[in-house]
């Protein structure tokens, strides 16, 4: 329980403040030289962004950054806050405006010193009444392709580029080698694979998959040439029971369709074994390889 003169002070103060003033407490409470792990996800509020944020929770001494366009509507992230024994943060950001990344990217570094994972878990396949995936040539527009690429490819190369220097930190402050590098997790999908596309359809989100692909490849090259210990993946999740996949999951067996804990939970056990040589990897929920 925290000290009576904390108590008394947090209840006056505003519920940002607050937590501020919870995250300090707890970070003094924290044994000495033990450095906590620190993972940022970035599209939190829901599906398998809010569950990787509630099983990092469960993992002893590690701290959760989590971002989503909007904190005060995000009612599931706020009730994770409460509970987190202050180690949980909300911040706001929009992976579409360059701006707010920016900002997020500030205000993270003010409140930590360094980055351990990086997941980019926001992406967009349809929009219900506005966006589907074009089933034909005929159906491809300006404005699928730019939703699918705005938010699919730039959108986590673009937060990347904010939180790298983040992640470079965590050489120093938490040991990062090239056996337990920093990591940028970047969501992608098997249909982003130009040589294993047989059945063609999905314009949009194919390309836009395959787009983050590449620049997720430039990325772990430039780590590596620069000898920085940050590892790249590009992770597919397979078919996960969430509302990105709820309107095509008729034709999914039934063992082929994934509960959300089962989907982080096989995503997180690949993030934890990745190093320095698998990085640039396009790898699947069970471990294999996928070729570009």
């Amino acid at each position: 329980m925290l000290p009576t003169c904390l108590r008394i002070h947090l209840s006056q103060t505003s519920r940002h403040l607050r937590h501020a003033l919870q995250c300090r407490y707890y970070a003094e409470q924290s044994s000495p030289g033990e450095t906590q792990r620190i993972a940022l996800v970035q599209g939190a509020s829901r599906g398998l962004g809010l569950e990787f944020v509630k099983q990092l929770l469960d993992k002893p001494n590690q701290r959760v950054i989590a971002t989503c366009r909007n904190p005060d509507g995000a009612a599931d992230l706020q009730n994770m806050q409460s509970g987190s024994d202050g180690r949980l943060d909300i911040v706001q950001l929009d992976c579409t405006d360059e701006k707010s990344i920016a900002n997020a990217a500030s205000q993270v570094s003010h409140s930590h010193q360094h980055l351990d994972l990086l997941l980019n878990v926001a992406g967009i396949l349809h929009v219900p009444g506005k966006m589907s995936p074009e089933t034909a040539l005929s159906r491809v527009n300006a404005q699928n392709l730019l939703w699918n690429f705005h938010i699919n490819a730039m959108g986590p190369v673009l937060v990347s580029k904010e939180f790298a220097p983040l992640l470079a930190k965590a050489a120093q402050v938490s040991g990062a080698s090239k056996d337990r590098p920093a990591v940028i997790a970047n969501l992608s999908a098997r249909v982003g694979s130009i040589s294993d596309n047989e059945l063609g359809g999905w314009y949009s989100y194919r390309a836009s998959k395959s787009a983050q692909n590449q620049l997720s490849k430039c990325m772990a090259i430039e780590f590596a040439r620069r000898k920085q210990n940050i590892a790249v993946v590009m992770l597919h999740p397979g078919t996960v029971d969430t509302d990105l996949s709820e309107p095509f999951q008729k034709n999914v067996k039934p063992e082929k369709l994934f509960s959300r804990q089962r989907a982080v939970d096989q995503l997180l056990g690949i993030i934890e074994g990745t190093t320095m040589e698998k990085s640039g990897s396009f790898i699947a929920w069970d471990g294999q390889s996928i070729p570009f």
